[in-house]
């Protein structure tokens, strides 16, 4: 099973990569809360825009970051997610979408096969998603909250590499970043439900219940569990064991702080 490898930086940045996309001509990056400019609650890596940060400080961030993985960060093109399943196919003409000017869409997954545009999705809780496929040279970046998992959004990015690129998921690789993990992700009757509507008997594996009404939910699994059904091959899949709710030193987690947070980022582009 493919594991995920903390960096450290001499300044001070700290990130994650999996060892499924440690590939020729991909440049790929979870980042922590470590290495940023900014200050106060946002403090220090807050690549979320929109958030109360000052723009030009979010801006430095996303350079130091973006040149910490030896990318332009002037060509990003960022998600602007809603917790839907919508996956926009991004083109050149998308470069710095969301940082530099407003996106034209809503889409909570991204894929494209045009080099040097970095896909950028973000989370604070929700799990990120990464995915290439080496043969076809094609990117994807899905931001799967609960609602996100239980649409399949994972499936439906790897489909969309499929019928847009012709990937074949045998060949495609995927990261699961941080997110918060099960030990933390309590929640009432309806996430269950949901995830039983989409996957049946299947989600049972991944759900467990304290019988005072209450659940815990594993989001990463049922991820994990979208991309085999597509074709995924396990040994393709990284899921990180890092929990943003465990660690809010080094994470932004939403269901500990709530809004007055910054947001992390995941980000994949091929060179």
């Amino acid at each position: 099973m493919p594991q995920f490898t903390t960096h450290i930086k001499e300044n001070g940045v700290i990130y994650h990569t999996a060892d499924s996309l440690h590939l020729p001509g991909l440049a790929h990056g979870f980042s922590t809360r470590a290495g940023g400019v900014s200050r106060g609650i946002y403090g220090q890596m807050n690549l979320g825009l929109r958030r109360g940060d000052d723009d030009e400080t979010v801006f430095k961030n996303y350079r130091i970051f973006c040149d910490t993985l030896g990318i332009t960060a002037e060509n990003c093109a960022l998600a602007k997610q809603v917790h839907r399943d919508d996956v926009k196919i991004v083109t050149d003409a998308h470069a710095g979408s969301g940082l530099l000017y407003p996106q034209d869409y809503e889409a909570d997954a991204l894929v494209t096969n045009v080099p040097d545009i970095p896909l950028v999705i973000f989370s604070a809780d929700c799990i990120p998603t990464l995915y290439y496929d080496p043969v076809t040279r094609c990117i994807g970046a899905a931001h799967a909250g609960w609602r996100g998992t239980a649409l399949g959004i994972a499936a439906k990015t790897i489909r969309t590499m499929q019928r847009i690129y012709g990937a074949d998921p045998q060949n495609i690789r995927t990261a699961i970043g941080p997110g918060i993990s099960k030990c933390c992700f309590e929640t009432s009757e309806d996430v269950p439900a949901a995830m039983h509507k989409a996957l049946g008997q299947e989600a049972d594996a991944y759900i467990s219940a304290d019988g005072n009404g209450k659940y815990h939910v594993d989001l990463k699994g049922i991820n994990a569990h979208f991309m085999k059904k597509t074709g995924i091959l396990a040994k393709h899949i990284a899921i990180s064991d890092a929990c943003t709710a465990c660690h809010t030193d080094l994470y932004w987690s939403h269901r500990i702080v709530g809004d007055g947070r910054g947001s992390l980022a995941a980000i994949i582009c091929m060179k």
